[in-house]
């Protein structure tokens, strides 16, 4: 029996799972190792696409056996600009990328990053990514605690690539979640209720060390994407998650999440489905472009609490 709420997975069960051979064979799930780190770009250079992928060195030195990496900054994002730092994926290419890690029509799989260094930011993009690309709610689930829980579980790791993987046929469906353009969001926040998930500092506009303009979004009210986990980087009880979101989601009307750029805020998205706040069929809409877009499209700030 699961010890974890969907869509979330224990890595005592996930374990139990994979115990009879590697991640994506036999009927398996595909595991995405995602992890990742938010590195700001040097001081007055713009974001631009990585040459290499800041988390592919920790998945080279041990990953899930059978585990796939994926970058958030090139696989699971389009190039940086105007649309923000993380703007939506090509659909053509993010299935080509899906497909290339072996996932079929009715594929499970489970996402997972480091924790630690990205506070699970990573994971609850790509399971967002994974679910606007039209993958059921219950074929796709996070990793409780990420990597470091598989490993202080005692789950196994490997360093090898997996070899060759048979490609998946998986036809993606693009947009199976509500998105916000900076339009929408303006009207979330004057009919409903739209959450910045940045660090309280950022929201108040006392420090940004990545955008060009610090502040938020007019209307908007601050819940940290920090706090909805624990000491050990796992997500809190589904009971203390819907006591923070319940007052600000409950009855509100609309409900919007963003962040810096749109990776963040993804767990806000995640929290309200793990807490039952909102239900898979209607889901907290994602402003994916964030304040990065904000920013480029100049639009009027706000700052303090």
């Amino acid at each position: 029996m699961p010890t974890t709420a969907a869509p979330l997975v224990a890595a005592p069960d996930l374990i139990s799972e994979l115990a009879d051979g590697p991640a994506g064979t036999g009927g398996r799930p595909v595991v995405l190792d995602v992890r990742w780190r938010l590195v700001p770009p040097p001081k007055g250079r713009k974001p631009r696409r990585r040459p290499d992928p800041v988390g592919e060195p920790d998945f080279d030195a041990g990953h899930v056996p059978g585990a796939v990496f994926l970058d958030i900054d090139t696989d699971l994002a389009g190039p940086p600009g105007p649309a923000g730092r993380h703007p939506l994926p090509d659909p053509d290419d993010l299935q080509t990328t899906l497909r290339r890690a072996g996932i079929d029509a009715a594929t499970s799989v489970v996402v997972h990053d480091g924790v630690g260094a990205g506070d699970g930011m990573a994971a609850a993009r790509a399971w967002w990514v994974l679910r606007w690309a039209g993958l059921a709610p219950e074929r796709v689930r996070v990793l409780d605690g990420g990597f470091d829980a598989w490993t202080t579980a005692g789950g196994p790791t490997s360093t090898e690539s997996g070899g060759a993987r048979t490609p998946g046929e998986i036809a993606i469906t693009a947009g199976a979640m509500p998105v916000l353009t900076a339009d929408a969001a303006v009207d979330v926040a004057d009919r409903g209720v739209l959450l910045d998930a940045r660090a309280p500092e950022r929201f108040r506009g006392e420090t940004e060390p990545i955008d060009p303009v610090a502040g938020h979004v007019p209307g908007a009210a601050n819940l940290p994407a920090g706090s909805l986990l624990d000491g050990d980087g796992r997500w809190r009880a589904p009971e203390e998650l819907a006591e923070a979101l319940r007052p600000v989601v409950g009855e509100a009307g609309p409900v919007g999440a963003y962040c810096g750029s749109g990776v963040s805020a993804a767990m806000l998205v995640l929290a309200a489905e793990i807490a039952g706040v909102r239900p898979p069929e209607d889901p907290v809409a994602l402003y994916v472009g964030s304040w990065s877009n904000w920013c480029a499209t100049k639009r009027p700030v706000a700052t303090g609490a």
